[in-house]
């Protein structure tokens, strides 16, 4: 009965929402793909006897985070193989490319017949969520079925903790099916005891979004970047990335305020979504601008010669902007000036640039209180603060480089998580009691 209920609730959401689904299908091309899966749970049937582990990581941000858990997996549980799903379109297309040797597929809906479905052609050994993805009929079919249930890297930001305890009496009964609940500090494991998570199963790892960052920049897919784009040695990389409207017209504003009196400037920005990766080459255009696109290289431009104008380097292509981050010397992480509530700041910080954001970014508020209080970030709050930031680093090179290379230690000193979220996975793996039997997570 509970599940026809939440049936009848989701479909009732489906029809409200439809018309901005189909009206965002025929014009921006978005949600055309995966309606199988998500609808009908056709996920794909392994090809051998092989047990599955199941990892849902809904975005791009989630399936970058998972690359080294899933490198430390394979080599401990060699006879398993590895379906990963996520919600977004952005985000399969850089598992696809992230992980070419595995499964991947779009996450079913919560419908009961598309859960029960994916689950039969899956036959899961177990499924991993990574941060905090709460399905209320996946979760119950799954604990009937005696799949373990896994969350990882779990967070809960305050915004998300207001809304769960209004439903606290549901959630407590969602949270207790869970095998693992291992969240990456300890004030989101306080905030789970609230809503009701059993303390035997919480675990305290820290954060693998820590792990999965690259702290060299002499690496093969930063350089290649960097060589596409003809950006010299000498010159001085600002990168607004992740960035959403008007950001970038922030960031074009900063560049034309101080290319004149630092004629080795160069910018590159790089949009949150692929959708607008046009719109944002119209505006460089409109702005009177030289441009030069990753994903249609430009000879004229790869390499300006003296007095030549630079082009702005508009990085137009997927999962590449981890690797970008390291030509910057400047970053500005986006979705901070507007209400997005900011983007992924550690891996420009693991690279050693100066990290400016704006005030936003309640979705990293963990990793922005360390940054702040360890002086390796800078908050800008409009478009001439961002300005007179980046002015003030390129004037004071020494303070520049001192600011990215607090931004370095720090990210380098959080590092760790992964192998404490690898050693849990395979260790819940490996129990053959139910979820209501197991030996508290700290005794690990």
């Amino acid at each position: 009965m509970i599940g026809w209920l939440l049936n009848l609730a989701y479909a009732a959401l489906l029809v409200a929402v439809a018309p901005v689904v189909l009206w965002r299908m025929v014009f921006q091309g978005k949600y055309r793909r995966g309606w199988r899966e998500k609808l009908f749970g056709s996920l794909p049937r392994g090809d051998d006897r092989r047990p599955c582990l199941w990892i849902h990581a809904v975005s791009v941000g989630e399936v970058m985070q998972i690359r080294p858990v899933l490198e430390k997996l394979r080599s401990q549980l060699p006879s398993h193989r590895f379906l990963i799903s996520t919600t977004t379109a952005t985000g399969f297309d850089v598992a696809q490319t992230s992980f070419p040797g595995d499964s991947v597929c779009f996450f079913p809906l919560d419908f009961t017949w598309s859960v029960r479905r994916a689950l039969r052609r899956v036959q899961p050994a177990a499924i991993v969520l990574v941060e905090l993805e709460l399905w209320p009929n996946l979760i119950r079919t799954a604990y009937q079925q005696q799949i373990p249930l896994l969350l990882i890297n779990g967070r809960v930001s305050e915004r998300s903790f207001r809304g769960y305890r209004r439903i606290r009496f549901l959630l407590r009964h969602m949270l207790n099916k869970f095998q693992l609940l291992a969240v990456q500090n300890e004030l989101y494991g306080e905030r789970l005891r609230t809503l009701g998570g059993a303390n035997e199963r919480l675990a305290i790892t820290g954060s693998i979004k820590f792990d999965s960052v690259v702290t060299r920049r002499d690496n093969s897919a930063t350089k290649e970047i960097g060589v596409s784009f003809g950006i010299a040695a000498d010159e001085v990389v600002f990168i607004a990335g992740s960035t959403q409207s008007p950001e970038e017209e922030y960031a074009l504003k900063t560049y034309r305020a101080l290319r004149g009196d630092f004629p080795r400037l160069r910018l590159v920005l790089v949009p949150r979504h692929k959708e607008r990766f046009e719109e944002v080459a119209r505006l460089i255009d409109q702005r009177g601008f030289p441009l030069l696109r990753r994903s249609q290289l430009n000879p004229r431009f790869s390499t300006p010669e003296h007095g030549q104008e630079r082009p702005v380097l508009l990085l137009d292509t997927l999962g590449e902007l981890s690797a970008c981050w390291g030509l910057a010397d400047i970053a500005f992480v986006g979705g901070s000036l507007t209400n997005r509530g900011g983007q992924n700041m550690i891996e420009p910080a693991g690279y050693g640039a100066a990290v400016l954001f704006g005030q936003n970014t309640h979705n990293f508020r963990d990793v922005v209180e360390i940054l702040l209080r360890e002086g390796a970030a800078r908050v800008v709050h409009n478009p001439e603060e961002m300005t007179a930031a980046v002015r003030a680093l390129l004037d004071l090179p020494e303070e520049c480089r001192a600011l990215g290379a607090r931004a370095q230690e720090l990210v380098v000193s959080q590092q760790g998580a992964t192998d404490t979220t690898v050693n849990l996975i395979t260790r819940s793996l490996s129990e053959s009691t139910s979820p209501e039997e197991l030996r508290p997570a700290d005794a690990a």
